[in-house]
C-alpha cells in the first residue's frame, strides 16, 4: 500500500470515528443498481465521468427526442395536422437513429422501432381512410 493510500485510509477512519458519515443521505440503505453494468470494467470510470459531466452520446439524445415526440403523438388528436407533423418528425428521428450502428442497436434492443412502426402504420391507415 502506498503512502497516499495509507494517508487516505487514515483520514477516512478518523472521519468515521468522529461520526462524520453517520447522517449522510441514504445511510443504511442499499446502493443503487449499477447502470454501467453493461460497460466493460476498464471503461466504467470514463463513462461515469462523462455521465456526471452531463455528456450524453448523440444516439441516446436522439432516442430521448424520439420518446418525447412519441409522447406528444399520444396526446395529439388523431387525424390532426399536429399528429401528421409529429408522425413525420418521428420518422425523421427514427431515420437518423437507423443511420448509426449504435442507434440501430438501441432501436433493436428496446423494441422501440417496432412500437414506432406500429403507430406509424396505424396512422398511415387512418390517413388513407380520409
Amino acid at each position: 500500500m502506498s503512502l497516499l493510500d495509507r494517508l487516505a485510509d487514515a483520514h477516512i477512519e478518523s472521519a468515521a470515528e468522529r461520526g462524520e458519515f453517520d447522517d449522510l443521505p441514504g445511510a443504511g440503505k442499499p446502493l443503487p443498481a449499477d447502470d454501467a453494468a453493461h460497460v466493460p470494467e476498464h471503461l466504467r470510470a470514463g463513462y461515469r465521468l462523462l455521465k456526471n459531466a452531463g455528456f450524453v452520446p448523440p444516439e441516446i439524445e436522439t432516442r430521448r427526442e424520439l420518446r418525447e415526440v412519441e409522447d406528444l403523438l399520444t396526446r395529439a388528436l388523431p387525424q390532426s395536422d399536429e399528429a401528421r407533423e409529429l408522425t413525420r418528425r418521428a420518422r425523421w428521428i427514427e431515420l437518423r437513429l437507423a443511420q448509426s450502428p449504435r442507434g440501430r442497436a438501441l432501436l433493436r434492443e428496446s423494441g422501440y422501432s417496432d412500437r414506432i412502426r406500429e403507430r406509424l402504420f396505424a396512422s398511415d391507415h387512418s390517413n388513407a381512410d380520409r
